[in-house]
């Protein structure tokens, strides 16, 4: 019988729930997919908690992301067949074995890509693409920042970088995690012992980086917008700081809110500076889209970007995944596992 995830309700990951559901049926232009692997985002959780919009009314299904093999196809779909294996970037709900998608949002794999793999990248590949060079213009003399470096997206990040040929490039993780940051030539920084603002003038006799890619958002942006250089951009794509813990909090939600910098346009463009809010959910432009998905699977196919997974869940345990998550444990994606 197929099934989905739920969030039930705002709050701790006790909130998730796993219940049936009636198959889906794709209408033209659209195909069924049968889940194999979903990837979690902290967006996932931030939404779970209550803090993250645009989100559906509880009790929804979650999840941006899938792999797995056509289940049917509707009508018109040329190009696709039943069984192929395909990736998926969903605009949500794609926490469920069965999902319908558009034909644009889904890729055919090749042969020696594995669906683990491939649910890693829809994401967090476009969401580091899309800042880094759908919006940042990224060029190979330009210097980069990016926040939560040893996670999804931060892995993805430095891939990207290292692809371009980035030089200088920092991360911040923890400190037990600045192996896999060294290992695609970013610099760590410990974020619990080291100031980063320190680090970065330092290095850069107080210019500052090109791009600053920041889930974190509060205080951690304020003090990140002090290191930008003249000319440089940065992307807010999150804001963990509301979500310190896995349970719901309101009361600290609205301080890293009170903390977020209110920011000054006449300041910024003296420095013509420029700051992104970014949301690859909410992104409606499909050609772009269909652009990116190609452009990363291209990077994949010839050996410039691998997916980093940290760990994967059974779909009934993705209240331990959510749990994992807030603990800041993992080293690249968290997927859930239907098939």
């Amino acid at each position: 019988m197929p099934r989905r995830l739920v969030i039930t309700k705002a709050g701790s990951p006790s909130v998730l729930d796993v219940i049936e559901m009636a198959m889906p049926e794709p209408s033209e232009g659209e195909v069924c997919i049968e889940v194999h692997y979903a990837g979690i985002n902290f967006a996932d959780t931030l939404m779970r908690l209550g803090l993250y919009q645009p989100r559906p009314p509880f009790p929804f299904t979650p999840g941006y992301e899938v792999s797995g093999i056509i289940h049917s196809l509707g009508r018109g779909v040329k190009g696709f067949e039943v069984g192929q294996r395909v990736v998926a970037a969903m605009s949500n709900g794609g926490q469920a074995s069965h999902v319908i998608s558009t034909i644009e949002r889904v890729i055919p794999l090749p042969d020696d890509m594995s669906l683990e793999k491939a649910a890693s990248m829809p994401v967090t590949y476009m969401t580091a693409h899309h800042m880094l060079h759908h919006l940042g213009n990224l060029k190979p003399t330009d210097s980069v920042l990016i926040h939560g470096g040893a996670g999804g997206v931060g892995t993805a990040a430095l891939q990207l970088c290292q692809w371009a040929g980035i030089e200088n490039v920092w991360a911040t993780a923890s400190g037990h995690k600045a192996d896999i940051i060294k290992k695609f030539g970013g610099i760590p920084i410990d974020r619990h012992n080291e100031d980063f603002v320190n680090i970065i003038k330092q290095a850069t006799d107080g210019r500052g980086v090109d791009h600053i890619l920041d889930p974190i958002s509060g205080e951690n942006l304020k003090r990140s917008l002090k290191v930008l250089a003249m000319g440089g951009k940065v992307y807010t794509y999150g804001m963990s700081a509301a979500a310190p813990t896995s349970k719901r909090s309101l009361l600290k939600a609205y301080f890293a809110w009170r903390k977020t910098p209110k920011l000054d346009p006449l300041k910024m463009m003296s420095r013509n500076q420029g700051i992104f809010g970014v949301h690859m959910g909410t992104w409606d432009n499909e050609k772009v889209i269909a652009e990116q998905l190609d452009r990363i699977m291209e990077g994949i196919i010839i050996g410039k970007l691998d997916p980093v997974i940290d760990s994967i869940f059974p779909v009934e345990d993705a209240a331990k995944a959510h749990q994992h998550i807030h603990d800041a444990k993992n080293i690249g994606k968290v997927l859930l596992k239907f098939k």
